[in-house]
């Protein structure tokens, strides 16, 4: 890192690797001008006639004060004389009832640097900018539509796009512009209407409300996106609704005269979404009805992301590597600089792009040591270590004597029941190698193989017996299935539960397959394979996320995963669904008094230290996270502890950055750390780069600090935060995340995904969400 800067003062300690030079995807925005005029606003209905030319009316429901300050600021019309302050008038006309309103606009302040409206002043040049390079506004963000990708043979169109973002850093405001990309599927809702009708006519209705309800369509006609709230099949577009002058009109009579649409088809019912409300502080905004014809689907289908053929074709867009990435940001740098319109607005405002991308200073954190069963231990340089696995023994085991392997009727007529017992015959050799004690499993057919078959089979066996583990074969992921089986598993009859796809029994890979599978059945367990060196005792990790639930776009399921030993190879885990804030920090605090129970339980101390790593937060959330969560479970802690006799941290974990960094054109290496330059100088934050992929550019992760009196040295947090990424068992290299934290989002998925409600305790201290 540079030894400039706030980083300096976060107590970096001497770097194990030589620094190295990384560069960002941020372009130097530059101002000069160190001062905006502000202006104020009052409203006064009056008719009579304009103060000011024509072209100036607008609609007064679309004025946003700070796109007024742009406008005022360009007709440079105000008075700078602090004595005598200017003002202007506009007249315009409210769109909802024709009443002329004249918009008095004065001087009454400057906005300073360090004012909040200072940077979002310059974000609205930039996207006033965007509108000069003839990109397509959907939604909140600009598409290049001209320069789409189509992918006829799976319908879907990918229109590139950019994301831009001008903040104060350490020492200078930087724009920050990435590459993204919109996928939009060329189908209506109306086709999917259809197809829902020709592959189930009585149950249509029901198909179709479950895939559109909660997706988000874009209206060609206006370039808007929605998000489907509800499908009403009592109208249509024979239905007619106000005009602002109280005539009544049909929606087939309204797109044919305003858009030159004509509607098709004048039966299909019609779909429930809401207009953004106009009133910032409002919770929802008008109802608004739009037809199924005129939308069109985005994003992916469940379906479509299983579909290898479909995420192949969209990877060779999407998955940008490094070199090809940095061209594109060059060329986006070069197409504003080159279109006259963005210079004249930039230099209006005296703001300069510098011409390459930020050159700053990271640096590398060392190898972590993986200790393995009898002391074995591994150094992986690169985050993975699936080459070194070979003859490691699992650093903790647990003896699986009793189990139930159940496998589809078909599978016995097809191989026999030889093909399922080599394939039994091959787990067991493989967990022998690595001292996972296995027997031979009761093997058990099913003839109904649909979800109802799997539930009743398993409640059969379950009602009499809990064995150990069950393992399932199924015939395909089908997610109704997979539910029935977890429900039934996790819910109904408390068992470790691990599903397996039919097609895999005689996969290239097998032996690979077979050890993960080993693993994973093991820590389903209680085992673990392996364990990093923590050096702090008494050390309790939190992992928190949280998910929608799927069947209930309203609620919300939060998962926490707390460990209960040194070593962090045991864990305590618990989930809640809740609707609001308050609920979910009533249960965020309750949960981690429970945490705290369990690891008292198993040392017969409570934890000394709690660190606590806290995703699915959005920024503008932070604030209530501070005045809520923490405080909550400040006070839940010092009624368990009898005072506040313990340390804690607390780190909001943010994977959805727009920065990305590069090292000689490539990806930066694993364990590369940032912590200047492009941080905030206001908060105790971090990049960390903690994984390797194969293809594409890697997304650092962005750690926030925002409670801390545990005191570790900036480099300590950073070095445990990384030693946390290899303990994911789930895979032999390290994540994103924090292990505790990864673990959350598995749970978390698992319950608002699959199985809607919260898994018996009797599974808590277990892995079994795996």
């Amino acid at each position: 890192m540079s030894e400039r800067g706030r980083g300096r003062s976060r107590g970096r300690a001497v770097p194990q690797k030589q620094p190295q030079q990384t560069s960002q995807q941020l372009p130097h925005a530059q101002s000069s001008s160190q001062e905006v005029r502000r202006p104020g606003q009052t409203v006064l209905p009056q008719a009579g006639s304009s103060s000011v030319p024509v072209e100036m009316l607008v609609p007064v429901e679309l004025l946003d004060p700070v796109e007024l300050l742009v406008e005022v600021m360009v007709l440079q019309s105000l008075s700078q004389e602090e004595e005598h302050p200017g003002q202007m008038e506009l007249l315009s006309t409210r769109q909802s009832d024709n009443t002329h309103i004249r918009i008095t606009v004065r001087v009454v302040g400057s906005i300073m640097q360090g004012d909040p409206h200072y940077i979002q002043f310059f974000n609205i040049i930039m996207r006033k900018c965007l509108g000069y390079l003839r990109l397509q506004l959907v939604g909140r963000n600009y598409y290049d539509a001209m320069n789409k990708v189509t992918l006829p043979e799976h319908k879907l169109e990918l229109w590139p796009g950019y994301l831009t973002s001008i903040r104060q850093h350490e020492r200078d405001i930087l724009l920050c512009a990435e590459i993204t990309s919109k996928i939009m599927r060329q189908e209506t809702l109306l086709d999917i209407l259809n197809d829902c009708y020709r592959n189930d006519s009585r149950n249509y209705r029901a198909q179709f409300s479950a895939m559109v309800i909660g997706t988000v369509v874009l209206t060609a006609y206006n370039n808007n996106t929605y998000r489907i709230e509800d499908v009403d099949y009592s109208a249509n577009p024979r239905a007619t609704f106000p005009m602002k002058d109280g005539r009544m009109i049909t929606y087939i009579e309204y797109y044919r005269t305003k858009y030159d649409i004509r509607i098709t088809n004048a039966s299909q019912p019609m779909l429930l979404t809401r207009n953004r409300p106009r009133d910032r502080q409002a919770d929802r905004g008008d109802p608004v009805y739009l037809v199924p014809e005129l939308c069109c689907a985005t994003g992916l289908t469940d379906a479509m992301r299983e579909n290898f053929s479909v995420m192949q074709s969209l990877a060779q867009y999407t998955r940008v590597n490094p070199d090809v990435r940095i061209e594109k940001l060059l060329s986006f740098n070069r197409r504003l600089r080159d279109q006259p319109q963005v210079m004249q607005e930039l230099t209006q405002w005296n703001l300069n792009l510098d011409h390459n991308l930020l050159q700053i200073d990271a640096r590398v954190l060392p190898p972590e040591k993986l200790v393995f069963g009898g002391n074995a231990f591994i150094m992986p340089d690169k985050g993975e270590w699936s080459s070194h696995m070979k003859n490691k023994r699992c650093y903790n085991v647990t003896a699986l004597k009793d189990w139930i392997f159940i496998a589809p009727e078909f599978l016995k007529k097809r191989t026999g029941v030889g093909g399922i017992q080599n394939f039994v015959d091959g787990i067991l050799k493989i967990s022998r190698g690595i001292s996972f004690h296995v027997e031979q499993p009761e093997v058990l057919w099913i003839g109904d193989d649909r979800p109802s078959g799997y539930s009743e089979f398993l409640e059969r066996i379950l009602c009499k017996r809990i064995p150990q583990l069950i393992f399932c074969v199924v015939a395909n992921n089908r997610i109704d299935r997979y539910s029935a089986i977890k429900k039934k598993c996790c819910v109904d009859r408390p068992v470790a539960s691990q599903v397996y796809l039919q097609k895999n029994l005689s996969h290239r890979n097998l032996q690979s397959i077979t050890t993960k599978v080993a693993i994973q059945m093991n820590c389903k367990l209680g085992g673990a394979p392996w364990r990093v060196d923590i050096p702090l005792d008494g050390l309790m990790v939190i992992g928190f996320d949280v998910c929608h639930d799927t069947a209930n776009p309203n609620k919300d399921f939060g998962a926490m995963v707390a460990s209960l030993d040194k070593d962090l190879t045991k864990y305590y885990s618990s989930t809640n669904l809740h609707s609001d804030g308050d609920e979910l920090s009533h249960m965020f605090s309750l949960n981690i008094y429970k945490a705290a129970m369990a690891y008292q339980a198993h040392n017969r101390t409570l934890p000394a230290r709690i660190l606590i790593y806290r995703d699915g937060v959005g920024e503008g959330q932070v604030s209530l996270v501070l005045q809520r969560e923490i405080v909550d479970l400040r006070k839940k802690l010092n009624e368990l502890y009898g005072g506040e006799k313990y340390r804690m941290s607390f780190i909001i974990v943010t994977k959805r950055v727009n920065t990305r960094f590069f090292f000689n054109k490539q990806n930066p290496p694993t364990g590369t750390v940032v912590d200047d330059v492009v941080t905030s100088p206001i908060k105790y934050d971090f990049f960390i780069v903690s994984q390797q992929v194969r293809n594409g550019t890697v997304t650092p992760t962005l750690y926030s600090v925002i409670y801390d009196n545990i005191n570790l040295d900036p480099d300590k947090m950073q070095r445990l935060t990384y030693k946390l990424t290899h303990m994911y068992f789930n895979c032999t290299n390290t994540v994103r995340v924090p292990a505790p934290c990864h673990y959350a989002h598995k749970l978390a998925f698992l319950v608002s995904k699959y199985i809607h409600q919260s898994p018996d305790s009797q599974l808590e201290k277990t892995l079994y969400f795996l």
